[in-house]
């Protein structure tokens, strides 16, 4: 898909992987505003600190991103390696540095091989096309098995205005924010505070909906260009339709890859959503749904397709959220297996059962204390997770 103005190019550099594209550039031909939520973990790698500075802009021109390195936990020399391949970007595609936004994933804890980046930058940049934002989907997997992208076409007061998204994760995935990079453009024309507000909400109901396995990387960042080339009519404030198309347009691509992302997880076998009805207050039921999903003895029960619904129930009772154990009723699929806290038996059982077998499922709880809800994605824990992890640096 093109979006107006912006170009795209994937190299293979070198930075750990052989053979394969690992360094990747998306460009707009003029400044864009930009807006985008990072990692809240304390640790911070030193290209999403680089890139938190310099969007308190609300504005960049380029995202250049890697994979096989994660430039974390690197000190000083770190940063230094950031701030240089910026420069060398900035000056290969005639912008201002401060207009480069920067993304690493990979490997914590090894120096960022700075010579890779200088031999492959005249490559990278002479090779930017309209054509090419598939290959830089492609360029930022890691243990990913498939790349991911979503792309909308809207219209905005009788203007047609096109949305397209990539992400990457597969493993170190939990909510705020999930172990994940996620890069959209927009052709639209729309003010920062607008932006900046519909992309958080977007993310909360999407890539802080999600886990794989409870952990919080040092590099997760979600950023959205909008260059205004589409020349639509301002989205602000005031544009009360066009906030509401717009910003549905962005939460369905965020929801669409954060979905791909719980599917891609490493190993995982089952796309499985948690909803939890009934609860107190949202909060409590996001806790609740975020307690279960990351349960690894609930994970590893849904990769043996066992309705082990004593292990829902216990990471219920560990949550922070407030009910009564003889008020939950327990369902898979429409398969009532709980109520009021007891098994409903042996055949209960077998048909919960059967519905683990599928692919995709859900978990429903309901506590019957109040009105909130809340939906979590995860998947299962297999043997496969196991091993990749395990493996993951040799």
């Amino acid at each position: 898909m093109h979006v107006q103005g912006f170009t795209a190019a994937a190299v293979a550099a070198g930075i750990r992987y052989t053979g394969r594209s690992d360094l990747g550039l998306i460009f707009s031909e003029v400044p864009a505003v930009a807006a985008g939520v990072l990692t809240t973990n304390r640790v911070k790698a030193a290209p999403v600190r680089l890139s938190m500075e310099r969007l308190r802009t609300g504005r960049a021109q380029a995202i250049l991103v890697n994979s096989g390195n994660a430039n974390a936990c690197t000190g000083v020399p770190g940063m230094e390696a950031a701030r240089a391949t910026s420069a060398m970007a900035a000056q290969a595609l005639g912008i201002e540095e401060e207009l480069v936004q920067l993304a690493s994933t990979g490997v914590i804890g090894l120096p960022l091989p700075v010579d890779s980046f200088a031999r492959a930058m005249p490559e990278l940049v002479g090779n930017l096309s309209a054509s090419k934002l598939d290959d830089v989907a492609q360029a930022i997997m890691t243990t990913d098995l498939v790349e991911k992208t979503a792309a909308q076409r809207i219209v905005i007061n009788n203007t047609p205005v096109s949305l397209f998204g990539m992400a990457k994760g597969s493993g170190m995935i939990r909510p705020d924010m999930a172990t994940m990079l996620c890069f959209v453009v927009t052709d639209a024309q729309i003010v920062f505070p607008v932006l900046d507000k519909l992309l958080r909400e977007a993310v909360d109901e999407s890539f802080n909906a999600i886990t794989v396995d409870g952990d919080t990387s040092t590099n997760d960042m979600v950023l959205v260009l909008a260059n205004g080339m589409a020349n639509n009519a301002w989205i602000d404030e005031d544009n009360a339709e066009g906030v509401r198309i717009f910003g549905t347009a962005l939460r369905e691509i965020c929801q669409e890859l954060a979905l791909k992302i719980v599917a891609d997880g490493e190993g995982a076998t089952k796309l499985v959503r948690i909803e939890v009805k009934g609860a107190r207050t949202r909060a409590e039921a996001i806790n609740a749904g975020q307690t279960i999903a990351n349960s690894a003895l609930v994970k590893t029960a849904f990769f043996g397709e066992d309705a082990n619904w004593g292990r829902i129930m216990a990471a219920l009772g560990r949550s922070d959220c407030n009910f009564q154990e003889d008020r939950v009723d327990i369902a898979f699929d429409d398969v009532l297996l709980v109520e009021h806290g007891l098994c409903l038996g042996a055949d209960a059982e077998a048909r919960a059962t059967e519905v683990l077998k599928q692919k995709r499922f859900t978990v429903g709880i309901e506590l019957h204390e109040g009105h909130a809800h809340a939906v979590v994605h995860t998947c299962d824990f297999s043997f496969d997770y196991v091993k990749i992890n395990a493996n993951y640096r040799s």
